[in-house]
């Protein structure tokens, strides 16, 4: 098996040869012995011990085994948030396998181009997916077997009284995990995390975000486990502290509340749009929450008018980190206090380098540039993933000049504190002036009535390009008119930077990760324009 080590090692300046590491999957083991009878996973009425769940998850690999899972190969697993979903995790690690997790809202063409670019060998699955298992058949002729969770079959399996699983020998650079990236850049690219990077990273986000975690401390899920929160919960499982999900799919305010208030969570991740409706809830001041001490956001910039709104809902608990899937978060930090110091002068920047990684702001020579002055935002350190798999192009790419190219534009200043201030992709040239999407997005959320904005450049004849602004009102019966948004922006940006349409919609889409997306947005501007011409007035 390609395990991109190799390439990894030429990038990184990693020397090959390097000794046994811990195989991941024995942090469960380990927990489970010290905290046997301690929560470790709960949902609803439901709660299983880590003894319990180490046991269970012995017993899916010894199974998995015997049908002729080997180390190497992958496992694709799309599941909704459960114990099982998370038992194919641990299961997975144990074996040596690669964890191949896909967010379950996917349909079934995306799911089924995961499983042929990744070789998945084996699915676990629910019957609901039974169309997403048909169209992964059909396209993948490697996969060859098919696990469902929900049936009696699933039960049997773990529950057996199996003699531990012995956990497989692996190296620094065996793949742990296939991180599918978001494909904002066209289709999901698989970043190979490893079983050394993912030591790193667990110990990492210990340190910089959840400093004193303790095993009587319980975390509650709002996001899929398996992307960012599920990389959450290895840092949970590394201290014993329970996993706490809500009993539905989708996000209900008041029951997070109510969970943080019954089972006295102390952390949570979740992405800024997420956090935003916590903070905005009414639920926010029904029920007792002092219990929170890191509540954590990441994958997408949060505005500084959200950050201060959820300050003053919550309290001096939020935390950021930037990092994108391959770094799995480990690029900055912007602690608790961090956001506080000087009254909030660091709010609106994303903190500064995470321990044991650095960070730079380069130009297109991949060349330092001054302090204060927008380059590309980029990064080195054990947190960096191994490469995408079987796609050397894209990995030379993204390592030019042996740094990792984030895409994501920025500034430091003299503290290495670091501002984003944009995609490179989102950047559009009107009149011959560069444009920064993200600049106009800050300024238009400081206006009390706009909820969320997103900006983009179309293109014009006379132009080049132009802006657009697609917001949505805080009250949707009582949109703002042009000219009270412009009358805004006018002491803010100079009037090239001002977008030249303005359009309000109900709600703005999301995707499956509660992330807004431009491009899709972008996509269905354009979309409505040219079925209604007059909406773009």
């Amino acid at each position: 098996m390609n395990t991109a080590a190799p390439a990894h090692a030429a990038l990184s300046g990693m020397p090959q040869g390097l000794p046994q590491v811990m195989n991941l999957g024995n942090l469960l083991t380990q927990t489970a012995r010290k905290y046997p009878d301690r929560p470790g996973f709960i949902q609803g009425d439901a709660t299983c011990a880590w003894s319990q769940i180490n046991a269970r998850v012995d017993a899916l690999a010894h199974h998995l085994q015997a049908q002729g899972i080997a180390p190497g190969d992958r496992i694709l697993v799309q599941l909704a948030n459960g114990l099982p979903l998370f038992e194919s995790a641990w299961a997975a690690f144990k074996l040596g396998a690669v964890w191949v997790p896909v967010n379950y809202r996917l349909t079934p063409a995306e799911v089924a181009y995961i499983a042929k670019s990744s070789g998945a060998e084996m699915m676990i699955t629910q019957s609901a997916f039974d169309d997403h298992v048909a169209a992964v058949m059909a396209e993948s002729p490697a996969l060859l077997r098919v696990l469902r969770t929900d049936q009696p079959a699933y039960e049997a399996i773990v529950s057996v009284h199996s003699a531990p699983f012995e956990t497989a020998e692996v190296s620094y650079h065996h793949p742990l995990w296939f991180f599918f990236t978001s494909g904002t850049t066209g289709r999901p690219k698989a970043a190979v995390l490893t079983h050394g990077q993912m030591a790193f990273v667990v110990t990492n986000h210990l340190a910089d975000l959840l400093p004193g975690l303790r095993h009587d401390e319980a975390s509650l899920v709002v996001a899929p486990l398996s992307h960012g929160a599920g990389i959450h919960a290895l840092v949970n499982v590394a201290r014993g502290a329970a996993s706490v999900l809500l009993p539905g799919e989708s996000l209900d305010c008041a029951a997070a509340f109510q969970a943080i208030e019954k089972h006295r969570i102390t952390n949570l991740f979740t992405v800024p749009t997420i956090l935003k409706r916590l903070a905005e809830d009414p639920a926010a001041a029904r029920f007792d929450h002092s219990s929170l001490k890191h509540v954590i956001y990441a994958g997408a910039p949060m505005y500084k008018a959200d950050q201060q709104r959820a300050l003053a809902a919550l309290g001096p608990v939020i935390v950021q980190y930037f990092g994108l899937g391959e770094v799995t978060g480990n690029i900055t930090v912007l602690r608790t206090d961090e956001h506080l110091e000087d009254g909030g002068a660091l709010l609106g920047t994303c903190g500064t380098a995470r321990s044991g990684m650095e960070v730079a702001v380069l130009d297109e020579q991949c060349r330092p540039v001054a302090t204060g002055v927008q380059g590309d935002i980029c990064t080195r350190g054990p947190a960096v993933f191994a490469g995408y798999w079987n796609n050397p192009e894209a990995t030379a790419q993204a390592f030019r000049g042996g740094w990792f190219h984030t895409g994501d534009l920025g500034t430091m200043d003299a503290r290495g504190f670091v501002t984003i201030t944009g995609r490179s992709s989102d950047m559009y040239i009107s009149g011959g002036s560069n444009v920064y999407p993200r600049e106009i997005e800050e300024a238009l959320l400081t206006l009390p009535g706009i909820a969320e904005a997103v900006v983009f450049g179309v293109p014009d004849a006379q132009w080049g390009e132009l802006g657009v602004a697609v917001l949505a009102a805080r009250d949707p019966q009582a949109p703002l008119a042009p000219e009270q948004i412009l009358a805004h922006l006018q002491p803010l940006l100079a009037k090239y930077k001002w977008p030249r349409t303005i359009q309000f919609w109900p709600s703005l889409p999301k995707s499956a990760y509660g992330k807004l997306v431009k491009k899709d947005i972008r996509a269905e501007y354009l979309r409505r324009l040219e079925s209604r011409p007059q909406a773009a007035g």
